[in-house]
């Protein structure tokens, strides 16, 4: 796979601050401190204790991240007028994460996130057949993904850092080689939630890893993100079938619905898209720099969220699939539209569409991706 030479250093900037005790403090961003780390036990699961660890910047910021799936389960930043909220759908317990209409919140995806088509492909000329966990292709990394198991984590000192690592073994879901992942989430001062993923294996095979937050920027005001606003870095997408996979086309869009390359309310357009918005944008760029990818904003809290990621392509899910089933965090009720997930990646079907920017991870090789979500007032 194609070496991301600038995460390293990119990485290496991000990773500071200092590791200092801290008082309880009252949740709106006045609050003055220092970066801090806190870890509690979530739950249990057989034999394995869930632990949420929460990361605090100064400006009393702060991202809940569980030791299960790397999943988010709060991350809370400010409005116009300084009082933070929080901005992820998810639940109140583990029960809730671990039930199985539960639909990627908060989590991270792999090892191949999005659809691969019938949960096939050729490497070498062997024929490896995925699990099926999504209308005949496989969605996502299978039916036990990366969201869907225990992760190893610690506390890395000296900064806002929380490092999880996972061993995917040779066979997982049908994959080839035994994948060594290393994720690390970094809260900064500047109110950005960094995610940096690395990953070697043994055997060739396919990659591509994202985090899967769904979110609201009204911090519950709203029952939906349908005025929000969004711009996507973006004069294309790869169109789909009816299944949502890839058709190997990249249409242009411009005059369409889909043209998001200035600022829209993501319900102007929405009813004109079959199903609502489920996506790959390709991404305006030559090269795996980190760019910005979308801003969004919801004008009513103030809150804008920016996304810059080295990725070459970003699914935009406008949360079609919620349908008022779910009972989140507070006993709210998740409406369809009711939140929305930017996810950075490579192209869903990567391994099955030559077009497509390379998916495929050799031993010897690193992958490397970084995503920063930063948030902002306007």
């Amino acid at each position: 796979m194609k070496k991301q030479l600038i995460w390293s250093a990119l990485l290496a900037t991000s990773l500071f601050a200092c590791n200092a005790p801290q008082t309880n403090k009252k949740d709106d961003a006045s609050a003055t401190g220092s970066f801090t780390i806190t870890e509690a036990t979530y739950g249990v699961i057989g034999t394995d204790t869930v632990k949420a660890y929460t990361l605090t910047n100064p400006k009393g910021m702060k991202a809940t991240i569980l030791n299960y799936g790397g999943t988010v389960t709060q991350l809370h930043v400010p409005d116009k007028a300084g009082k933070l909220g929080d901005v992820i759908l998810g639940f109140d317990s583990l029960s809730g994460y671990l039930q199985k209409n539960n639909p990627y919140f908060g989590c991270l995806v792999g090892r191949y996130a999005n659809r691969i088509n019938a949960g096939k492909f050729v490497l070498d000329g062997k024929t490896y057949q995925l699990a099926l966990n999504d209308h005949g292709n496989t969605l996502h990394g299978g039916i036990k993904g990366f969201d869907k198991v225990i992760w190893s984590a610690q506390k890395l000192a000296g900064d806002s850092s929380l490092q999880l690592t996972y061993i995917s073994k040779d066979g997982e879901e049908g994959y080839p080689g035994t994948l060594t992942v290393q994720v690390v989430y970094t809260l900064t001062a500047n109110n950005e939630l960094q995610i940096a993923y690395k990953a070697t294996t043994d055997k060739t095979t396919p990659v591509n890893l994202t985090n899967h937050c769904y979110f609201n920027l009204s911090a519950g005001t709203d029952s939906t993100i349908l005025n929000h606003s969004l711009t996507l870095n973006a004069n294309a997408f790869t169109a789909v079938n009816d299944k949502l996979i890839p058709t190997g086309s990249i249409d242009a869009v411009k005059g369409s619905a889909m043209d998001f390359t200035s600022e829209k309310i993501i319900g102007k357009d929405i009813a004109s898209v079959k199903g609502g918005f489920d996506h790959n944008w390709v991404l305006t760029k030559n090269n795996d720099s980190l760019t910005k990818a979308a801003t969004l904003y919801h004008a009513a809290s103030g809150r804008k969220m920016e996304v810059f990621t080295t990725e070459p392509g970003i699914q935009f899910y406008s949360g079609n699939f919620l349908d008022g089933t779910l009972i989140g965090k507070n006993k709210q009720k998740y409406v369809q539209h009711a939140a929305l997930c930017l996810e950075t990646q490579h192209f869903p079907d990567g391994p099955n569409q030559p077009k497509f920017p390379n998916t495929i991870l050799k031993p010897g090789d690193t992958y490397r991706q970084l995503t920063i979500y930063k948030f902002s007032n306007q």
